[in-house]
């Protein structure tokens, strides 16, 4: 089942009322029920029998959604959907575009340790990875309505909704949503995945399309798993800088990719790596033009071969292995010269920073 089935098999019921057409198609079932029954005035009853299911059904679905409402995000998204205004405008919204928005978040909530942290008012959360030192590595910005949407779709699930700073986990829903998004489009059915990472490719051989899968599906990065080593002397082999360097370069290559239509050619920039004198300094507007701009400047810094580990270990998610048979580099070199990779990516940070002011 494709995913755009997944999301519309409970669609086939109807609201019965002029407000049905104003709910987002991406709205489950369970919430246009509740709408239809609290703001558009519908009865349990007729509702059942528009839907051709058991009242008490309906029944249930209403309350379980009313008690949903203790969690701020599934409030304030249902708050948002009963203002007829607004609501018109988050039609225009469907199934497809939403899971493509929420796939790359759902997939750096399904790394070890990591929460969607949103406090009260601020119109984006951020998702932060929990370290055993206590201090929080960032991973990603989320648009809160986009945050408010997954709550209620119940892909994502908050602990202490009374907290000043909520923290949200991906639920057992949000973790099947991911294998179904991160699945091939099956024949007739459309794209499930986020645009590709590299662009138009090349007719793939099913081995090669298989291992491109298996990349594209792993829970946490590399970077992730080689934060956790430790020396000999009991030091993290990987120092939090350097941690937060890497990050910081996902980041943006998150951002980079636009879901309109084919993301950039990666490879070809690794192929023709311009000088860093020869890329423009003039601000972008925040988006995905201007993470590219950001991901070449740091790339070209980095030169051959620093860039091409940062951004298959950081950014494509290929493991040290896979990169040393790629680039024909002795059996466990990888870690090192990823890891002189990321101290050249902080100080690219660092002296960019001192450059803005």
């Amino acid at each position: 089942m494709n995913m755009s089935n997944c999301m519309a098999q409970n669609g086939q019921e109807r609201l019965g009322s002029d407000r049905a057409g104003e709910v987002p198609g991406w709205v489950p079932v369970a919430a246009r029920n509740y709408i239809a029954h609290t703001e558009g005035g519908q009865t349990i009853r007729a509702l059942a029998r528009e839907a051709q299911v058991h009242p008490s059904t309906i029944l249930r679905r209403v309350r379980r959604v009313e008690a949903s409402r203790d969690d701020p995000l599934v409030d304030s998204a249902l708050r948002q959907l009963t203002r007829a205004g607004e609501a018109r405008d988050a039609g225009e919204a469907n199934p497809e575009s939403l899971a493509q928005e929420a796939v790359p978040v759902l997939r750096r909530l399904a790394e070890a340790g990591a929460v969607l942290a949103v406090a009260r008012d601020m119109e984006k959360g951020v998702i932060v990875r929990e370290e055993r030192d206590g201090e929080p590595t960032r991973l990603a910005v989320v648009d809160r309505r986009l945050a408010e949407a997954m709550a209620l779709r119940d892909w994502i699930t908050c602990q202490s909704p009374e907290a000043r700073i909520r923290r949200y986990r991906i639920t057992t829903g949000g973790r099947t949503m991911l294998r179904r998004g991160l699945e091939p489009a099956r024949p007739g059915g459309m794209a499930e995945a986020p645009a590709s990472f590299l662009g138009p490719q090349p007719v793939e051989t099913p081995d090669e399309a298989r291992l491109r899968h298996m990349r594209s599906s792993l829970a946490e990065s590399p970077l992730a798993a080689l934060a956790r080593r430790r020396d000999m002397e009991g030091r993290p082999f990987l120092p939090r800088e350097m941690v937060v360097a890497g990050e910081r370069l996902r980041e943006d290559f998150e951002i980079a990719q636009d879901l309109r239509g084919p993301g950039p050619d990666w490879e070809a920039l690794l192929d023709r790596l311009p000088r860093l004198d020869q890329l423009s300094r003039d601000p972008l507007p925040s988006g995905p033009r201007a993470a590219r701009a950001r991901i070449e400047r740091a790339l070209a810094d980095l030169g051959p071969g620093l860039a091409d580990v940062a951004l298959r270990c950081c950014c494509l998610l290929e493991g040290l292995e896979q990169v040393e048979r790629r680039l024909g580099w002795s059996a466990r070199s990888g870690k090192v010269v990823l890891r002189i990779a990321l101290e050249r990516l902080a100080q690219h940070y660092r002296a960019e920073e001192a450059l803005i002011g």
